[in-house]
């Protein structure tokens, strides 16, 4: 079974000039100097038997500190990325200023081997982007997303 994980698409429109879309880069030493092709929407995975929808919820205020409400929301569907995991997302119209990021973190041994652990932030910055910028800062599989939340714009499905 593949594992699972969820999130939420922030988006918002201001003055006609076409969507944004809020996405997060990945914090620790791994992806430290590492940007396009790493960023992501705020996602976590769940469990079998989890709820997707409450997943996607938690894990977008673990990883940014904001809360997003579950009405009104735009189911944008499930991708496969490449190692398999399935991840099912969901687009909400809002604000969020990314000075006010406050992720949850982790503790990894770093450096490597050293016997010495740190603590990292799970997100270590948010920004907003365009579609086309939103397609090259992102994984890969995850810009299919974009391309659904602005065919759904566009279709005034949202």
């Amino acid at each position: 079974m593949p594992k699972r994980s969820a999130g939420i698409l922030l988006y918002r429109v201001q003055d006609g000039a076409g969507p944004r879309v809020l996405l997060v880069h990945p914090g620790g030493p791994f992806w430290a100097k590492k940007d396009a092709g790493a960023w992501s929407i705020p996602k976590g995975e769940y469990e079998e038997g989890d709820d997707p929808l409450a997943a996607a919820l938690r894990e977008f205020e673990e990883e940014t500190g904001a809360r997003v409400g579950g009405d009104g929301l735009l189911e944008l569907g499930t991708i496969r990325l490449r190692g398999g995991k399935l991840v099912t997302a969901w687009a909400a119209e809002g604000e969020f200023d990314v000075s006010a990021l406050k992720s949850n973190t982790f503790t990894m041994e770093w450096p490597p081997r050293s016997g010495t652990t740190r603590e990292f932030p799970e997100v270590d910055r948010a920004e907003w982007f365009d579609p086309a910028e939103a397609g090259r800062r992102l994984n890969p599989a995850q810009a299919e997303f974009v391309d659904r939340l602005v065919q759904a714009l566009a279709s005034g499905g949202a």
